[in-house]
């Protein structure tokens, strides 16, 4: 079968550190274009301005990867189903809820595969997780997801206006985590956001949920840690300690670890699964991580704190 030609959409972190070399190991996938703003791409492959210039050029694509702030990114995706290419989210999949859920129907009214990414998840230690959990009694659960922004996110200030999600763009990859790998429904009860008074969205945020949990269950994210980043989250169940750290790549039950994942794979498996849907005809849409972060904005608390230097 011929590869899959994809090109990339917003060339900036995300894309050169992760999509980029991802698409590179992937079997059947090939990087053919890049559409941004900027005129730098990996060597030999071409820069466009736009979907419609390249559109309009002699470029092949089968698919679009969109490595855009998620404000405005749903717009550029039905713009790229319309011309009958598939669809990669970099996640947040979109601003709102309603958003990706109307961009999902239209997905499905042409035939073409959408495909909504949780990097997160792609790890085997959370694979690991979820099998464990399946069928355990979950007492209670505590995610602690703090990162320098500086380090993670230079020079991005979209991150900061409204719908730029804040702290919730890493946090969200928690989330991602949590819906994955625990058996039951919970949802958002309280949540205190902290805004920074020269900007919009949270730089921190504190969550409890409810379910059907005999202890608390709570997340924090910051992102004002100078020091090593904490992506981890703690999950009791009625037999045993389980925790996954490492945003998810170290997986230990009573302090022994089970699962150490070394090699970063989480984007080149995004794309094995992108190919694979493309070639059965599917789309793969997950809401959850994106409704928990929805309520969670909704009915937050606000708290304003000092202003945060860009």
């Amino acid at each position: 079968m011929t590869n899959l030609r994809i090109a990339i959409m917003g060339y900036g972190k995300i894309a050169k550190d992760q999509h980029v070399p991802a698409i590179a190991k992937t079997d059947g996938a090939e990087l053919v274009a890049i559409v941004s703003s900027r005129s730098e791409s990996p060597e030999g492959v071409p820069v466009f301005a736009s979907l419609k210039e390249l559109a309009d050029s002699a470029v092949a694509v089968d698919a679009i990867a969109l490595c855009t702030p998620p404000k405005g990114r749903t717009k550029i995706a039905r713009d790229a189903l319309s011309r009958g290419w598939h669809v990669l989210l970099e996640k947040p999949p979109g601003a709102t809820l309603t958003e990706v859920e109307h961009l999902s129907d239209y997905a499905e009214s042409t035939g073409l595969t959408l495909f909504a990414t949780w990097h997160a998840q792609y790890n085997e230690a959370v694979d690991k997780a979820a099998a464990l959990l399946a069928n355990q009694e979950i007492i209670s659960f505590a995610i602690h997801w703090c990162e320098n922004v500086r380090k993670w996110h230079p020079g991005q200030t979209w991150i900061w206006e409204a719908g730029g999600f804040g702290v919730f763009d890493p946090g969200i990859n928690a989330l991602s985590i949590a819906t994955k790998i625990l058996p039951m429904d919970f949802h958002v009860h309280e949540a205190s956001l902290f805004v920074a008074e020269n900007h919009q969205a949270p730089i921190a945020a504190d969550i409890k949920f409810s379910g059907s949990f005999a202890e608390e269950a709570s997340a924090h994210f910051d992102f004002r840690t100078t020091d090593d980043e904490i992506w981890t989250m703690t999950v009791k169940t009625n037999a045993h300690s389980l925790s996954l750290e490492r945003g998810g790549s170290l997986l230990k039950i009573d302090d022994q670890v089970i699962v150490k994942q070394h090699a970063n794979e989480e984007y080149r498996l995004i794309y094995e699964e992108f190919v694979n849907l493309v070639r059965t005809g599917q789309s793969n849409v997950d809401l959850a991580p994106l409704k928990l972060t929805a309520d969670a904005l909704m009915i937050g608390r606000r708290h304003s704190v000092a202003p945060f230097p860009d």
